[in-house]
């Protein structure tokens, strides 16, 4: 395949030229099962390849983490070099969760027979803000005392991490809640008017209930970021039932 800007040899289809640094396409589809992975590459509504990578799981306790990162790396490696705007991820959890933690692009869960499908289906809808701050930056307030000490702070630097994401408001700690004998657990409720979401925090008998506001401008873009951001929350097993 050649790059449809200047025309030089791309190694595969979909990669971004390095001659004049321009992106041949623009979303990552992943399809991941424990042994066998396939990468599909769209440009547009076309799809410019689909390639499969596989691994031999270990079973010893000491190579099984190795040969995970080794998996995933080979998976986040093919999207880096495509440099795309989005990538979709389906599959097993626990492949998902080690090839996000590698790249840093706008990255969502679907959950549908037909990945590929899906994502056209949703091409024309409005594309969301990235915010490029930090957690720390995204972390304010009047309110600093957080819920759950530094568990509960991680809690919320998974939320936080969320691409769009812009800020979260710590609330007043009410300890009048129920006791919870299943340690920490959070979750995202449903988006208001404007798309913003709230965050609970529920340690023990106490619970936090805490302002997310986000770059979606109505209820429906909303819901699309608070299904995401649960979604983290159940990989960082902090999410609530």
């Amino acid at each position: 395949m050649e790059c449809r800007q200047c025309a030089s040899s791309l190694e595969r289809p979909g990669d971004y030229c390095l001659v004049c640094h321009t992106a041949n396409a623009d979303t990552i589809i992943l399809e991941l099962g424990r042994e066998r992975a396939t990468v599909t590459t769209l440009d547009g509504e076309q799809v410019v390849s689909a390639r499969t990578v596989t691994t031999t799981p270990e079973t010893d306790g000491e190579q099984v983490g190795a040969e995970l990162r080794y998996f995933a790396g080979q998976l986040a490696d093919e999207v880096r070099r495509k440099r795309p705007e989005e990538v979709y991820a389906t599959g097993d959890r626990e492949v998902l969760q080690a090839v996000r933690a590698q790249l840093h692009y706008s990255f969502y869960r679907i959950d549908a027979e037909d990945p590929i499908e899906y994502v056209l289906e949703r091409q024309g809808e409005t594309a969301l803000e990235v915010v490029e701050a930090s957690v720390a930056e995204k972390l304010g307030g009047t309110h600093s005392t957080l819920i759950g000490g530094r568990t509960g702070r991680e809690a919320l630097e998974v939320v936080a991490d969320h691409p769009h994401v812009k800020k979260i408001i710590p609330g007043p700690i009410d300890a009048g809640g129920s006791g919870s004998r299943t340690g920490l657990r959070a979750k995202v409720t449903r988006a208001d008017n404007k798309g913003n979401v709230r965050l609970l925090v529920r340690d023990g008998s106490s619970v936090q209930e805490n302002r997310v506001v986000t770059t979606a401008s109505d209820r429906e873009l909303g819901e699309r970021v608070r299904e995401d951001i649960n979604e983290a929350l159940i990989d960082a097993e902090f999410k609530e039932n």
